[in-house]
């Protein structure tokens, strides 16, 4: 299926939109929710969202933003949210799925930026730009495996997947968060990877609802950004290449396929592992 014939609801079944997959079994027909039923979905999926600020959430049409993308949502609450864009789209389900942590997220932008201005130092810094990979292409590895995460995090790709793919299947789950990779997995490609933080769990947190799970998550995951975020950089962020979590291509049906290093790449001895929180 091409890009151009997908419609919200066909993507609804895939393993990695299911975080937002009851809302996107909503959006009937070819084309997407207007501003009106965006906020409509909002206020039904996680009632009294705020932003950083306090400001309550609303999807708006582009305006000027003097104050900057992250402030303006800060201080008005107003998320700008082109007409019909699948991006945009996206971001404003990442608001219905993971409703704290993008709060969570943009008070973080804006206290960095305070901080970085009363400091005397130009552009972004590297925790900024941390939070926007997160943001545009996060996911949330949980597992209840207490081997899985420390293969992934280290880039052993082929023991975590194959060697330990029935187990992988019994006790990690993918929760995507970046807005952008759910853009991007409308039409999967090689190479196609997601910034990763990793979560252990009881084994009994796999037996939650979808949706209890996901909120369940979404309250750990703003809480580790509020008091663990400490040197937070691009470099905390794992790269986790999609296509070999198993059932996303028939190609990963053979071990062969995790020793392809154009996708696969070791880690290097300078990288740092990721966190497993």
């Amino acid at each position: 299926m091409s890009t151009a014939d997908h419609h919200p609801a066909s993507l609804a079944t895939q393993p990695l939109f299911a975080p937002i997959g009851r809302w996107l079994e909503r959006c009937a027909g070819t084309g997407l929710p207007d501003h009106a039923a965006l906020d409509a979905l909002l206020a039904e999926a996680a009632p009294g969202t705020r932003s950083g600020g306090g400001a309550p959430i609303r999807f708006v049409p582009p305006g000027e933003t003097p104050a900057g993308y992250e402030a303006h949502i800060f201080a008005r609450g107003e998320v700008p949210t082109r007409s019909g864009d699948w991006h945009d789209f996206f971001n404003a389900l990442a608001w219905c799925a993971w409703p704290r942590t993008k709060a969570t997220l943009n008070r973080l932008h804006v206290e960095e930026l305070q901080t970085r201005t009363a400091a005397g130092l130009s552009g972004r810094g590297p925790r900024r730009d941390a939070l926007t990979q997160f943001d545009e292409c996060g996911i949330v590895v949980v597992s209840a495996d207490t081997e899985i995460p420390a293969l992934l995090a280290a880039h052993e790709w082929e023991a975590a997947f194959w060697d330990c793919r029935q187990r992988l299947a019994q006790t990690t789950r993918f929760l995507v968060f970046g807005h952008a990779t759910w853009e991007l997995l409308r039409a999967p490609f090689f190479g196609l990877c997601a910034k990763a933080l990793y979560r252990r769990v009881a084994p009994d947190w796999l037996a939650l609802p979808a949706d209890a799970a996901l909120a369940d998550t979404d309250a750990w995951l703003a809480h580790e950004f509020t008091t663990t975020l400490g040197d937070f950089s691009p470099r905390s962020l794992s790269a986790l290449p999609l296509l070999g979590i198993p059932g996303m291509t028939p190609e990963n049906e053979c071990a062969a396929y995790y020793r392809d290093t154009r996708q696969f790449r070791p880690r290097r001895a300078h990288e740092a592992h990721a966190a497993i929180l």
